[in-house]
This record gives structure tokens, sequence and C-alpha cells, in this order.
């Protein structure tokens, strides 16, 4: 009984951060203040009031649609709430409700914020990321498993290894291959995995960015022209890595023989 309590409590919370992280996805890349005004309709601009903002629950109630104009409110909202509840209940059941799963609870919540506004916009915001570096090398302290050392080569590996990439990629082509928001992304990412878990976080993220772009390519037939944004995949990459990574890891050595 005490465990499905505790389930439900994390379940709640992500509901509740994922509410807000749809006000930060909406809201940053207009650069808007997330704080103030009152979140309102964007079809009536008429306040949503308390009891229409209630996360998941307001959007089934009033049936995805504004009570005043009846416009249409997106299936996005609701995704966002619940993919942050969900992911609340699998890091506080992996890791408890300890201080690395409070940190890793907060990486995931902005990796989810970063993965909605670079598919939206192609854009990671600097609002999100350059405060996130050293906010998350001071949570790193406070994780076991991961040293101040570890944690500031995680920034250079994951900030220098996609700056090299780009500039070698600029110096071949003479384009732009890839957006400095990667490279400030994966800085922040590394400081709570450390250079091992960049290592981890670029090849799982370019895999399954070569398989979705692949399709997504073959399906829109608009080949190589096609953008594909990098920063979902190297959070999703990352996020693999905080529960699978070194059992992963370690089964890959094994495979090889080491």
């Amino acid at each position: 009984m005490t465990l499905y309590l505790f389930e439900m409590w994390a379940f709640v919370l992500g509901l509740c951060i994922g509410s807000f992280l749809n006000v930060c996805i909406y809201r940053l890349p207009l650069q808007a203040s997330i704080v103030k005004p009152r979140s309102k309709c964007p079809g009536c601009d008429t306040p949503i009031a308390f009891y229409d903002n209630i996360p998941l629950l307001s959007f089934i109630f009033l049936r995805g649609r504004c009570r005043h104009c009846d416009v249409s409110i997106g299936i996005r909202y609701p995704l966002v709430e619940l993919l942050a509840g969900a992911m609340s209940v699998c890091v506080f059941l992996f890791f408890g409700p300890t201080m690395t799963g409070l940190v890793y609870f907060l990486l995931v919540m902005v990796l989810i914020a970063v993965t909605f506004i670079d598919i939206d916009h192609r854009i990671i915001p600097d609002k999100i990321t350059l405060p996130g570096i050293p906010v998350f090398f001071l949570l790193a302290l406070f994780l076991p498993n991961l040293s101040v050392t570890g944690s500031l080569l995680g920034i250079l590996a994951g900030g220098g290894s996609l700056y090299l990439v780009a500039w070698g990629y600029h110096l071949l082509t003479g384009q732009e291959g890839m957006g400095g928001g990667d490279i400030k992304l994966l800085a922040m990412i590394g400081a709570i995995v450390g250079w091992q878990g960049i290592l981890f976080t670029i090849f799982a993220g370019s895999v399954l960015g070569c398989v979705v772009g692949l399709a997504l390519m073959i399906k829109s037939r608009k080949g190589m022209k096609l953008a594909v944004p990098f920063g979902p995949f190297l959070s999703l990459g990352a996020v693999i890595y905080l529960f699978y990574g070194q059992p992963l890891v370690n089964w890959y050595v094994n495979l090889l023989g080491y």
C-alpha cells in the first residue's frame, strides 16, 4: 500500500511539473516570461481559471476545448503532462526518494522541455542550457557515483565533442550542420552523466537520430534537405543512460570479449 501511495505521489508531482513545462515550452521560444501573466486561451484570450488548469483532468473534463470559446486545446498539453508524470514514477522507482533520484528527476524534466521546444522551433533556448550547466554541476556534487572531476570532464566532453563535429562539418561543407544549442545541451547533460555517459549519449542519440531521420526523410520525400532536430535524440540517449547505461555498456564490453 505504501508503495502505491509513493507511486501516486510521484505521478501527481510529475503531472504538476508537466503543466509548468507546457508553459515553458510555449513561452520560452517567444522570449516571454514563464511567471506572468496567467495562462489564457489562445483563441479568446480569457484567463484560464484554476479549476480549468488542473493537469490532465481539466483536459478530460473540458473534452479538449476551451470553456468559453470552444476552441480546441492541443493534445500536446496532456501528453507532456502524462509523459512528465510517467517519467517521475520511473525515476523514483529506479532511484528511490534519494538525492540522486531528485537530481535525475530535475534533469529528465528539463530534457522534456528541451525536446518539445526543439521539435517545434528547431532551437534549444540558452535560457535553459546556460544556467543549466552550472546548476547541474553543483547538483552533481550530491551524486555518489560522480566526482567533481568527472562532472567537469563531462561538461568538456559534451560541449567539446559536438563543437569539434560542428567545426569539422562546417570546414568540409561550408554549411552549418549542428546548432550551438546542441553543443550547450550536451555540456549540460555531461555535468550529470560524466564523460562516460556523454560517449553513450552521443552514440545512442546518433543511432536513434539516424533511424528516425531516415524514416522521416523517406516519408517526406525531401531527402537530405529535411532538417531533423538532434536535441530530442540527445535527450533520449541521456535518459536511456540514466536508467540502463551501465548495464548496456557492460553487456557490450562482454560481447566484445574484453
